[in-house]
């Protein structure tokens, strides 16, 4: 194939990965969208590799086979609630990937022209970028999949000062990538590069605490997209620039959003520093004494035989109970009955952005009852009775009041201007920021305890009974 014809097939599958990731955002077309994209990375896979007449197919076609396989089971095996940690492994594969087409890049260089070759300096702008940029995108997406899966402790770990010591390990990253772009220094160097590149993606990751993790999948998303750009300028391939120049620019509009959603700097995030923790603990048994009501399905059953609206709030305890289908029963009863039932979902309900909706479309709850964060809050002195169900830090009341705690500023849903709330939940335990919730303890809640399923179930059957 000539160049033109490569080119034109590169065109088409950018313009395919453009129009599949404009189908995602809305969830309608969503299904639509990631088949249009996938169809384009086919289209530049292929193109690839009857481009390269080097390649050997024998191992391409096993590399497929093996990664279909992987792929397959996880698609298969891993459930809903731990699709953020699958999203943090695939973000670090990405960069593991781009590092290791970096790292082969530079040692093939490395004899091949003299040092004041222009083209050299340019490639190994490209090629340090790359093993920078992909080696931080490795390391901190392990530890932010270890924190998601509780390896790590989910509290922010670290120490004062450590902003600046990130700093300092980039900026003493960026003189070694200096030193190897203009050819001044060898293996060693390069070495010494990717250990300090390995430690920045851990020490910047370490000290953001669980409540924040969404922000941070965002970001490691961004960067395993600009690794993948900087890995297509290495091996001059169009498409991969484009598409990684996709993914990067989409995962920093997708932080930047995450950031205003949860009033957080992305500076802070960039060198990994995020909210701290006032110096005086907070003692949950001084918020929740005395002042817990606890309910039971066929008394709850009568505060919604009367309800004109209900606001369902979902979060990640839901995941984990896997109640989905549960609420969507629940929803259909209500309407039954005449009620009014909307879904209030926060943008980052569930440990990343976009998780309930998924969730909910699974369990086909209709797209149009799914409101967001500024569409629910003017709603909720309206609602008769908003049920949460496993969410938590984001209907936390203290990140409006409590300027001493990690969440204060993060916009909540105000679930407690409803005139009565129901939380289902296991237990008085706290969500991933690790705080207790004043919610629990206000005048117009009710708790139903127990798995988040079983009670969605118990209620509905309640509410038959009533019938």
């Amino acid at each position: 194939m000539n160049d033109t014809m490569i080119n034109l097939f590169y065109l088409l599958a950018a313009l395919l990965f453009v129009v599949g990731i404009k189908g995602l955002t809305r969830p309608r077309t969503a299904v639509r969208g990631n088949r249009l994209a996938a169809l384009g990375m086919l289209v530049a896979i292929v193109v690839t590799l009857l481009d390269q007449q080097v390649v050997s197919y024998g191992l391409v076609a096993a590399g497929l086979a093996i990664g279909a396989v992987i792929g397959m089971l996880m698609a298969l095996k891993v459930q809903m609630t731990a699709m953020p940690q699958m999203v943090a492994i695939l973000n670090g594969l990405g960069g593991g990937a781009s590092l290791g087409v970096a790292a082969a890049s530079y040692f093939s260089m490395m004899s091949m022209t003299e040092p004041s070759d222009g083209a050299l300096m340019l490639a190994n702008a490209s090629i340090m970028l790359a093993v920078l940029i992909g080696t931080v995108t490795f390391s901190g997406s392990a530890v932010a999949f270890g924190k998601l899966q509780e390896i790590l402790p989910s509290q922010p770990i670290g120490f004062s000062g450590m902003k600046f010591i990130n700093l300092a390990l980039l900026v003493t990253s960026l003189i070694m990538a200096g030193l190897l772009v203009f050819d001044q220094a060898g293996v060693g160097v390069f070495t010494i590069l990717v250990v300090l590149s390995l430690v920045l993606g851990v020490t910047l990751v370490m000290p953001i605490g669980g409540a924040d993790m969404p922000v941070v999948i965002a970001l490691l998303n961004a960067y395993s997209g600009i690794a993948a750009a900087a890995a297509g300028f290495i091996l001059s391939n169009n498409v991969l620039i484009v598409s990684g120049a996709l993914v990067g620019a989409s995962g920093i509009i997708l932080t930047q959003i995450m950031c205003v959603a949860m009033n957080r700097s992305l500076l802070n995030v960039l060198f990994g520093k995020m909210a701290e923790m006032d110096e005086n603990t907070i003692d949950a048994n001084e918020i929740y004494e005395g002042k817990i009501k606890s309910s039971s399905p066929d008394e709850i059953s009568m505060m919604l035989e009367d309800a004109e609206r209900v606001v369902i709030v979902p979060g990640f305890g839901l995941a984990m109970a896997q109640a989905q289908h549960a609420v969507r029963e629940l929803a259909d009863t209500l309407e039954s009955r005449g009620t009014r039932v909307e879904f209030a979902i926060h943008p980052v309900a569930g440990r990343m952005p976009g998780h309930m909706n998924v969730l909910l479309a699974e369990a086909e709850v209709e797209y149009d009852a799914m409101k967001t964060m500024e569409q629910s809050n003017p709603n909720f002195s309206k609602a008769d009775v908003a049920i949460v169900i496993g969410a938590n830090d984001v209907t936390n009341p203290m990140a409006r009041e409590d300027k001493g705690c990690p969440i204060y500023g993060m916009p909540i849903l105000n679930v407690d201007h409803a005139k009565n709330v129901v939380v289902v939940k296991r237990s008085l335990s706290p969500g991933f920021a690790g705080l207790p919730n004043p919610l629990f303890a206000k005048d117009n809640t009710v708790m139903l305890f127990g798995d988040g399923k079983q009670a969605i179930m118990d209620l509905t059957a309640a509410l038959h009974e009533a019938a």
